[in-house]
């Protein structure tokens, strides 16, 4: 009934019966393993997702695809629900709240992305933001290759993003699982104005990935990203040579 209800866009039905129902019966999946909250996000329905978070549903809970509500939050780019999924409110007759679950902000779902992985990936910032201030690792790594948010950003040619991650702290040097990090994914894209601001901020022009190149090697022939990057090394073979003053 709270599924059709939500799904029918008939939330004064379905307060009244999550206000009847015990959690236990609020968090029952539906076939695509959705409970309510995944709907009350989909349908972008927020005084449900209040009034299920007060109840105490576990908003972890994962569909077919190993999404959370969060994560659909993200991914539909719904922002209020996002706040109510983190946050809730205090009810308004001041009763205490139940206990409520945590919310592991680092899970992934079945494609290996965290939520933070999502919105970097719509060019959400803002988003982005509320997600570091509940708690996201900013360099959690996804689960298939090991990018962190900043090489999303990165391969997404999304000059804010990477600026607001690199702003927020985000580790400019990152390795993936074939250790490339963000500058290895901005040289090998071209992309001189990205280049250009993970240089500034400090990136190590000299870290091999799993193939022996640097950032330094794959931007070899093209002079607007050399231009770009501190060359102050002397190689043979190669081979970085360092030199102590």
């Amino acid at each position: 009934l709270v599924h059709l209800a939500i799904i029918h866009c008939i939330p004064d039905l379905a307060l009244c019966s999550i206000a009847q129902l015990p959690k236990e019966v609020l968090e029952i999946q539906n076939d695509l393993f959705q409970t309510p909250l995944h709907l009350a996000v989909y349908l972008e329905q927020p005084s449900v997702i209040q009034a299920l978070i007060h109840k105490g549903v576990n908003p972890g809970l994962q569909d077919r695809n190993g999404n959370t509500p969060l994560h659909l939050a993200c991914e539909q780019q719904r922002l209020q629900c996002a706040q109510q999924l983190l946050q809730g409110t205090t009810p308004p007759d001041g009763t205490p709240e139940p206990q409520r679950h945590h919310q592991d902000l680092q899970l992934q779902n079945w494609q290996g992305l965290a939520c933070l992985h999502i919105s970097t990936l719509k060019g959400n910032i803002r988003m982005m933001s509320l997600l570091l201030k509940s708690g996201a690792n900013i360099d959690v790594q996804e689960g298939t290759s090991g990018k962190t948010p900043l090489h999303l950003a990165v391969e997404c040619h999304n000059h804010r993003a990477v600026q607001f991650l690199l702003q927020n702290g985000a580790y400019v040097d990152a390795q993936m699982y074939n250790g490339c990090t963000p500058l290895h994914l901005a040289v090998g894209r071209k992309d001189a104005t990205i280049a250009a601001i993970l240089s500034h901020s400090g990136a190590d022009t000299l870290l091999r990935n799993m193939e022996n190149e640097t950032a330094q090697d794959l931007a070899d022939g093209n002079d607007d990203i050399l231009a770009l990057l501190p060359f102050d090394d002397l190689k043979i073979s190669g081979k970085p040579v360092v030199c102590s003053e």
